[in-house]
């Protein structure tokens, strides 16, 4: 009885391994189909997905471009020679200007929207500390010394704007 199975395992063993090997290329098959189809789901979402990525650093230049303090003051005029109600006037101006365009931050890298948030804080203190100069007594030469500011150190949107544009170079 002992003889008679060993021929029968011997026989089994091909026949075990060729099973062994089926399976391990169905799975292997299996595996790159399941990437393909993730891969051809990525590329058709990210055709659909980069209108919009655009749209949203499109939409945050146009931001940076609005509370470029040098646009800012001359759209946003002042409606009395009070520096504190200017200051908040600005101020309000670039916050409902944020507050618009909160959104796109689910479109842009975080390392851009950070740099977005940076321009926009860098703005908003720029005003703040002209407003503690002690020259600074009037809303004219509020808006004077601001705009000597950003000539000679540039604005805080500058190099946001710089960054936007690396961003969608390297979208392409």
């Amino acid at each position: 009885m002992k003889l008679e199975i060993l021929p029968l395992l011997i026989s089994l063993i091909p026949s075990l391994f060729l099973t062994l090997l089926a399976l391990y290329y169905f799975k292997l098959h299996t595996d790159n189909e399941e990437k393909r189809r993730r891969y051809l789901m990525h590329k058709d979402n990210q055709k659909q997905s980069l209108p919009l990525r655009l749209q949203a650093y499109e939409r945050m230049a146009l931001f940076l471009e609005r509370i470029s303090p040098g646009k800012l003051l001359l759209r946003t005029t002042p409606l009395d020679d009070d520096i504190k109600s200017y200051e908040s006037l600005l101020i309000n101006t670039i916050e409902q200007e944020f507050d618009h365009n909160l959104t796109q931050q689910i479109y842009i890298s975080d390392e851009c929207w950070n740099i977005v948030k940076s321009a926009k804080n860098g703005t908003i203190a720029l005003i703040r500390k002209t407003i503690l100069k002690e020259e600074v007594d009037s809303v004219d030469k509020m808006r004077q010394t601001i705009l000597t500011e950003i000539v000679e150190k540039g604005s805080p949107s500058d190099s946001a704007l710089t960054a936007i544009k690396r961003e969608v170079e390297d979208l392409w």
